[in-house]
């Protein structure tokens, strides 16, 4: 059910206002560019806060803002304490949030507490110290292995190819599971867990609703940064269950959590939500335990193919990782890191029409849904030339994996040519598509049919039939290649075709559809979902 906002986050008598929400995740750069310079900012969004109230969410999350040379496109943070000119400045930020609160929107900020960029105070004062003194403490040095050192102390692989270790000119080595601008803090050191606090309350006492933590399952290392049993090779997402990392899940970062939750506990109605790429329900649930994040995001759905059996797996793996937790479980499709879910499940209208009917499922699910700026209106991934490529993974790997930079062209507004709307320049800082004009969000709000019609609607239905937080999933049966489920009693039933042929639709009157249904049959069509009415079901 939607929720008001008040102007203070979370303070409003709603405490656990997560645990159901549609949560809009916001690409900065990608959003809404107010100043021209081709890249989005603080004030674009601000200014596009009607559309999102128009379209139903609970609440926005901001991927990285904060002052960085943007190696990483704001995850090398130089000050996590201010706004990045190139975004805008604190009266921007404030002058958002204040403004999502009276829509009744709450605001979400990323948190990067792995890392910082190699540009941050601390990191320029490490380079310039002597080995072992206490500015290098703050971060992961080591001497080298082999003759004169000349080796790295130990095997690890960066996440965006090549090695995890630079070496400075005095010899020493210095760890990066990211990219070398991208130094990993010693979370053994005490200023470094001080400074997150400080951090953490900044934005806090400047009404944030809560954050999103970058790496959830990193920022601890374990004792002696034992060798991997084999090298991984570059990648951003989940292991498989046979694989061990030694670089992340390390005891440790539990610690961590249990610190920021008890911050977050003295303010009411915050959320602390964790990226954890972890494979084991045991070792994600670890994450959400009572006294540590709130919530977690679990991408075994995003993960899934478009599979009625992968998908069960998927949510009943999904559901299990929290069952003993009190944790309400996550759902996502996609993100800034993954493949859009058009293109994931076939591109065209195959992936459309896919992608139509897997929002709903998702959105039918208990917990909270989080949704990537423009899923909501079927943007594809797009296949950039190589000269427009900025992910730092395109040039760690040798120029053999292109990146995440295809999952974050600009979102297109409106008009019939680039920029749609984004920006007054159509030299954005990635080059938009010229056939996406009957994408934009002007043309698919005239289109009863269109995507974003289909998640206006069924956030819509979503609040009007929403079930209890307690309420458990129940599983009927269906013809193979299908699924179905409801809730409780009171709440719709979801039915999903993923087999090649038409079936029979569960009892029920259809409340909305992923896909057109013939008017003289009750049956459901490949790559269809339906929401029907609990009260006829």
């Amino acid at each position: 059910m939607r929720r008001a906002a008040g102007t203070t986050g979370g303070d409003n008598g709603d405490h656990d206002w997560w645990r159901d929400a549609v949560v809009y995740q916001i690409y900065v750069r990608s959003f809404a560019d107010s100043s021209g310079d081709g890249v989005g900012d603080l004030d674009g969004i601000r200014g596009r806060l009607g559309y999102l109230e128009l379209l139903g969410v609970d609440a926005i999350w901001l991927t990285p803002f904060f002052r960085s040379p943007m190696a990483d496109h704001g995850y090398d943070v130089a000050d996590p304490r201010d706004v990045d000119p190139l975004f805008g400045d604190l009266n921007a930020f404030d002058g958002l949030v204040a403004e999502a609160h009276e829509r009744g929107m709450r605001v979400v900020v990323d948190l990067v507490p792995n890392h910082t960029s190699d540009a941050h105070e601390w990191f320029v004062a490490a380079r310039n110290a002597a080995p072992g003194s206490p500015e290098r403490d703050r971060y992961i040095l080591r001497d080298g292995t082999g003759p004169d050192g000349a080796a790295p102390p130990n095997n690890w692989t960066s996440i965006f190819g090549g090695n995890a270790w630079t070496r400075l000119d005095d010899g020493q080595w210095y760890l990066h599971l990211f990219s070398p601008e991208q130094p990993d803090l010693n979370w053994e050191n005490p200023e470094v867990w001080a400074d997150l606090e400080r951090t953490l309350r900044c934005w806090l006492d400047r009404g944030v609703d809560g954050f999103r933590i970058d790496v959830a399952h990193g920022m601890a290392k374990p004792p002696g940064l034992p060798d991997m049993v084999e090298p991984i090779e570059p990648q951003h997402g989940l292991l498989p269950d046979d694989v061990e990392d030694r670089r992340f899940d390390a005891e440790g970062v539990h610690d961590i959590h249990r610190m920021i939750r008890k911050v977050l506990d003295e303010y009411v109605g915050r959320l602390a939500v964790g990226e954890i790429w972890v494979t084991s329900d045991v070792a994600f649930g670890r994450y959400v335990r009572p006294d540590e994040l709130h919530q977690g995001f679990n991408f075994r759905l995003a993960a899934a193919d478009f599979d009625a059996a992968d998908l069960r797996r998927a949510i009943d793996h999904s559901l299990a990782a929290v069952g003993d937790t009190g944790a309400s479980p996550t759902w996502t499709l996609s993100n800034h890191d993954v493949v859009r879910e058009v293109t994931r499940y076939g591109g065209g209208e195959l992936g459309v029409r896919r992608a139509r009917a897997m929002t709903l499922v998702a959105l039918a699910l208990p917990g909270s849904v989080y949704v990537y700026n423009g899923a909501e209106l079927g943007l594809p991934q797009v296949e950039l030339p190589d000269d427009a490529l900025q992910d730092p993974v395109w040039e760690r790997s040798g120029h053999t994996e292109r990146g995440r930079d295809g999952a974050r062209v600009p979102v297109p507004w409106e008009g019939a040519e680039p920029p749609y709307g984004f920006s007054m320049t159509a030299a954005t800082w990635l080059p938009m598509p010229s056939d996406w004009a009957d994408l934009t969000v002007a043309a698919q709000l005239e289109d009863p049919d269109s995507m974003l019609s289909l998640y206006r609607r069924a956030l819509e239905l979503r609040r009007e039939h929403a079930a209890p937080d307690d309420a458990a999933l129940e599983w009927h049966g269906a013809p193979e290649g299908c699924l179905a489920f409801h809730r409780d009693a009171g709440s719709l039933v979801c039915a999903l075709n993923t087999s090649p042929v038409a079936v029979p639709l569960p009892p029920g009157d259809v409340l909305l559809a992923s896909g057109p249904l013939p008017d003289d049959e009750r049956v459901l069509p490949p790559e269809t979902a339906a929401w029907l009415s609990p009260a006829s079901a």
